[in-house]
């Protein structure tokens, strides 16, 4: 497997985090975010992907190497093809809760402040990091709640989920963003339990060969 990725793309990221917990074998292959107009909208990568955005896994699929896009899809589709560990439990219940709470992060926080918003939000003036903040602290704020009702190890009981890989980077980010995160002590109570797995140690930005 290979994955086209950035190393501070919290989507990424994600895919990153699944490929170690899963401990297959895969290659990573940095894509410039920033590199002159972004690599990601090279001829190379639309060809990878249309939409011109990472991650993106390559993977042999019924004998074919397929190209598979979107974090989620991504994260989902290595459960499929390896079910050990899992990412999602075992429970109708949590497995829908654990996408929930990915999906505070995935459609209800990132999209609001990535590269391409933030880009176009400068040609009308606006603070970009100030709307950074903004949304990405009404959305941490709505999962400390929904982490706090139901208080475990991790977002869903005692095993790390696709909710625990969608919240680190999105941590990372608010931190980046200037948000205040002594705010929400039950995502940096799991976020610190996420911390003491090598899993997300490998996967963390900072540690990826395109890291400045």
């Amino acid at each position: 497997m290979r994955l086209y990725g950035y190393w501070r793309s919290s989507a990424s990221w994600r895919a990153r985090i699944g490929l170690n917990l899963k401990g297959v074998a895969w290659q990573y292959v940095p894509v410039n975010l920033l590199q002159g107009e972004g690599e990601q909208r090279g001829d190379a990568h639309r060809a990878r992907n249309p939409l011109g955005q990472v991650p993106v896994l390559e993977v042999v699929l019924d004998g074919e190497t397929r190209m598979v896009s979107q974090s989620l899809v991504i994260l989902e589709l290595l459960e499929e093809l390896h079910p050990t560990p899992p990412i999602l439990p075992a429970t109708a219940w949590g497995r829908a809760r654990a996408r929930m709470m990915a999906e505070v992060c995935n459609s209800g926080i990132q999209p609001l402040h990535n590269l391409w918003v933030n880009k176009r939000l400068s040609t009308f003036g606006v603070d970009a990091q100030a709307w950074n903040a903004e949304v990405i602290t009404r959305g941490l704020t709505a999962l400390e709640q929904l982490a706090a009702a139901v208080p475990a190890t991790f977002l869903v009981g005692e095993q790390p989920t696709v909710a625990d890989i969608c919240l680190v980077p999105q941590l990372y980010a608010a931190r980046r963003n200037g948000v205040e995160v002594a705010a929400f002590p039950n995502l940096l109570r799991v976020e610190s339990a996420c911390a003491a797995l090598e899993a997300f140690q490998a996967a963390h930005a900072d540690r990826q060969v395109d890291a400045p």
